[in-house]
């Protein structure tokens, strides 16, 4: 979480609520002709003129969402920004703005919040995207993170989930379920050290895998591309919550049935090496890992062409009508019911 040894460790009573705002976003400054009025008023002052404004947010809950045993504050500062522009992206959209509310326990001096916002500013300079506000308070237990993100994109640029129609192409970017495996490693090490504080983990086969569930990056460049070749998707969405859930989120949005074809489902080799280690299935983790954070769409059969031979994009399936059910076509070429089987932030176990 925060190496403090040897470092000072200030208080946040010291600071106060306002002078911590003041202290961890005085390195923050606009970017954005849009943003009028970012940190220092009641409220940020945004204007998006002829552009239709998005907005989304996200909340990360200690526990729940993230372990400080192995994730640096930095990390998921720069995590929580991706997390919350993904859903911006998803829309076919650019995100341009966020505001940051924080509450931490007393066992989180100021250094630590630096790290945490230091990972914010980073995430936020790379992906051009200006914090205009936000709000700090205590908590009695742990860390919480709440991100709003703000997107703006012509009007006619906008994809939703529901526009899917029977025979479009079901098209995925980058490789699935390395991200659930990066934590699978992380928390198999938590374990090795709980039993014994010596060892030393040797990570670097894993480099890949841990990146993916430490250091996330949405997929700015997609909605770019797709114009560039001429592409509008008819439907879309991220992966956060794995394959499966998000391509019956955009079944039941579109009211359609779909045919996901195992053998076209993207793998990194690292991911696939890992699950052998750990004898699980990479298909499952595929379809129920989570945490990706690549770009689900659809699009027209006429717009194949366009898109082929890509490397950022794979077709995967097609949709189908909605009475024709929703079925993952297997390496045998048996059609099994796809099932939501990702992440659920209210299950009971995860609490």
């Amino acid at each position: 979480m925060f190496d403090n040894s040897g470092q000072t460790r200030t208080s946040l009573s010291e600071l106060g609520e306002f002078g911590l705002i003041d202290h961890l976003t005085k390195h923050f400054s606009p970017k954005h002709t849009s943003t009028v009025k970012a940190i220092g008023d009641d409220a940020a002052v945004l204007d998006f003129q002829d552009k239709q404004a998005l907005v989304s947010t996200d909340m990360l809950v200690e526990g729940v969402h993230f372990d400080l045993a192995y994730m640096p504050l930095k990390h998921l500062g720069y995590k929580s920004v991706m997390v919350n522009a993904s859903d911006i992206y998803a829309m076919n959209a650019k995100a341009t703005h966020i505001t940051v509310s924080v509450a931490a326990s007393n066992r989180f001096p100021v250094e630590a919040l630096e790290e945490l916002y230091a990972g914010i500013k980073l995430a936020a300079d790379l992906y051009n995207i200006d914090v205009v506000g936000g709000d700090t308070t205590s908590s009695t237990s742990g860390l919480f993170i709440s991100i709003s993100v703000f997107g703006e994109a012509d009007k006619e640029d906008i994809v939703y989930r529901s526009g899917a129609k029977p025979n479009d192409l079901l098209v995925v970017t980058g490789d699935l379920g390395a991200a659930y495996m990066g934590l699978q490693v992380l928390e198999r090490e938590k374990q090795v050290f709980k039993a014994n504080p010596n060892a030393q983990p040797d990570l670097d086969q894993y480099t890949y895998l841990i990146e993916r569930q430490l250091k996330p990056e949405a997929r700015k460049d997609i909605p770019p591309l797709l114009k560039e070749l001429g592409v509008k998707p008819t439907s879309m969405i991220d992966i956060s919550d794995g394959l499966s859930s998000e391509i019956i989120h955009l079944c039941k949005n579109s009211k359609t049935g779909v045919s996901l074809y195992e053998e076209k489902i993207p793998l990194d080799p690292a991911m696939i090496s890992v699950c052998e280690e750990f004898e699980i299935d990479s298909t499952t983790i595929a379809l129920s890992g989570g945490e990706d954070y690549e770009l689900l769409f659809t699009i027209s059969q006429s717009d194949f062409d366009k898109i082929k031979g890509n490397p950022n994009l794979t077709v995967i399936g097609h949709m189908n009508d909605e009475n024709a059910g929703m079925h993952l076509i297997t390496r045998a070429n048996q059609a099994i019911p796809l099932v939501a089987r990702g992440w659920n932030s209210m299950d009971e176990d995860k609490a």
